[in-house]
């Protein structure tokens, strides 16, 4: 097998002994493997590699994994495995909660691990999304976190950032004020429609030519809203 046609894999681990133990037991396994010792070396790498699965440890240098699986999510399904020290149960509650599809602690066995990949890699459809989505004159970034207008930086809020994103990974879709309010504000606050809306409206402001009727954020009256290009 050619090394175009092998799964390819991503290891995110500030350790070169395990990143050297990883690879010898993935290369040996018939998998393609890159290497990232930081967590903006692995999304950087995750946008040009666009690998089948990532191995990831949560003790990076620069900024938490549990971060970097929460940014990885605003644009990509590519399936993560937490390989990490930390075994306490919050720690794996809070990776899983956050999308990682399992998690093993170190140390390992190759065996264990071996599966443990073959079956998050065999469960699941990769659909990486492009992280740069562009919408009539308006482009987002989802890995610098940066919306566009006209060519020109406009300032979203970090709740107004994340209605925009929700609405792009459901694009076409509608969304339920329900569904919105849970994931953005969290479990509890299904019932404060009045702070969604808010939000919308100023959202529109930022984003719509003519913000009393939009083009892109539509509302389906009763039920949510939905983003169309």
């Amino acid at each position: 097998m050619s090394h175009s046609e092998k799964k390819r894999l991503l290891i995110v681990d500030d350790e070169r002994q395990i990143r050297k133990l990883l690879r010898v037991i993935l290369e040996t396994a018939g998998y393609a493997v890159w290497e990232a010792e930081t967590a903006e070396m692995g999304l950087s790498e995750t946008i040009h590699v666009q690998p089948d699965g990532i191995i990831l440890d949560l003790g990076l240098p620069d900024f938490d994994g549990c971060e970097f699986i929460q940014k990885i999510r605003e644009w990509s399904n590519t399936p993560i495995l937490v390989l990490s020290v930390r075994n306490s149960e919050s720690d794996k509650v809070k990776a899983l909660d956050l999308g990682a599809e399992d998690y093993l602690n170190k140390p390992f066995g190759s065996a264990e691990l071996l599966a443990r990949l073959r079956n998050i890699l065999r469960r699941h459809t990769q659909n990486t999304e492009n992280p740069v989505v562009s919408f009539g004159n308006v482009e987002v970034n989802r890995v610098a976190r940066v919306v566009h207008k006209d060519g020109k930086e406009i300032h979203l809020t970090t709740k107004e950032y994340a209605l925009l994103c929700l609405l792009l990974k459901n694009l076409g879709k509608v969304v339920t004020h329900r569904q919105i309010l849970r994931e953005i504000w969290g479990e509890g606050s299904e019932d404060f429609t009045h702070y969604l809306r808010v939000h919308m409206t100023h959202l529109r402001q930022k984003i719509e030519d003519v913000p009393n009727t939009p083009r892109h954020l539509l509302t389906d009256s009763g039920v949510g809203y939905r983003l169309v290009e």
